[in-house]
């Protein structure tokens, strides 16, 4: 496989690792129109299972078929499409080959009662994505909820099945639950410590949501301060977070959130690029609107990370 110096260097980061695995890195990494560049857009579609298909889907009624993901991530030239098990299946044999996938291996959904624990159900299997030829798999995981050993004792098997198989783990490091508040979801400090625990469950990438400066926990507030942890803009507050993951020895990507202005996907986007972020992974920004509007956003933002605009 063709590789450049940049991704030769990620890779080399990766001490311990089998050779599928890294193989399956660098499909990612070289995929698209950042391949090479260290850099990565990918599109997740397991929206429909957490949202259900009307809030997902019915401002851009396209993206009720599988099919459309697959192709507006390949016309965009990105990184990679990672979706459920179905939403993979039932593009499988058309796309094969035609860009790298995550098969999404667990999803929660909103018909659960409030009181119940923050947790999601197991939903696919490392031989699904062996079957499906994916890249990696990936898996959420909530520090904050009263479940979340659970979580990070099914990630532990899953990772360790999956890299004995050459497959990457993508892991979701979303802090939510019984320990948080809402403002604490997102704060720095919270954010930089769940990504932190992604990157010793043995991540190969890690996804977490862009924070604010807020600082949840008490003993933590002290240490910010006391140190002169700098969280005052995004693009800090980002490389925070890259620094908590190694060092910045694993890939880090930032979530796209819920649907927003185009300028602030795109100072977003800026603020990742800035801080030594590995890119996006876009959803609802993506394919909730039309496709034309989609592909000239996700072009201007691998503009962005290539440094043009």
């Amino acid at each position: 496989m063709r590789s450049t110096k940049i991704v030769r260097k990620i890779l080399d980061q990766y001490e311990g690792e089998t050779p599928g695995v890294k193989v399956n890195l660098a499909r990612i990494l070289m995929e698209g129109r950042l391949g090479g560049t260290g850099k990565m857009i990918i599109l997740p579609v397991d929206q429909g299972f957490e949202h259900g298909p009307a809030r997902s889907f019915a401002m851009n009624p396209a993206a009720y078929d599988p099919h459309y993901h697959y192709q507006m991530a390949i016309d965009a030239g990105l990184s990679a499409y990672a979706a459920p098990l179905a939403n993979l299946e039932a593009g499988a044999d058309s796309f094969a080959g035609q860009i790298p996938t995550i098969l999404k291996v667990n999803s929660a959904n909103s018909l659960m009662s409030g009181t119940a624990g923050r947790n999601q159900a197991v939903t696919a299997s490392v031989n699904d994505a062996l079957r499906l030829g994916c890249s990696a798999i990936g898996f959420t995981i909530y520090p904050g909820s009263d479940l979340a050993l659970d979580m990070f004792e099914e990630i532990r098997e899953m990772r360790a099945e999956a890299a004995s198989c050459g497959i990457a783990t993508v892991i979701w490091s979303y802090p939510r639950g019984e320990a948080l508040t809402k403002d604490g979801e997102t704060a720095i400090d919270v954010t930089a410590y769940a990504a932190h625990i992604a990157a010793m469950l043995g991540a190969h990438v890690i996804k977490v949501k862009l924070s604010t400066d807020h600082l949840e926990q008490a003993e933590a507030k002290k240490v910010y301060q006391k140190e002169g942890i700098d969280i005052a803009t995004q693009a800090a507050r980002v490389r925070h977070v890259v620094q908590s993951c190694f060092a910045g020895r694993r890939i880090v990507v930032f979530s796209g959130g819920a649907a927003k202005g185009e300028d602030a996907v795109y100072d977003d986007a800026r603020a990742i690029r800035d801080g030594g972020g590995n890119g996006s992974i876009i959803g609802r920004n993506s394919f909730q609107r039309p496709r034309e509007e989609a592909l000239a956003m996700l072009d201007r933002l691998v503009e962005i990370y290539k440094g043009r605009a």
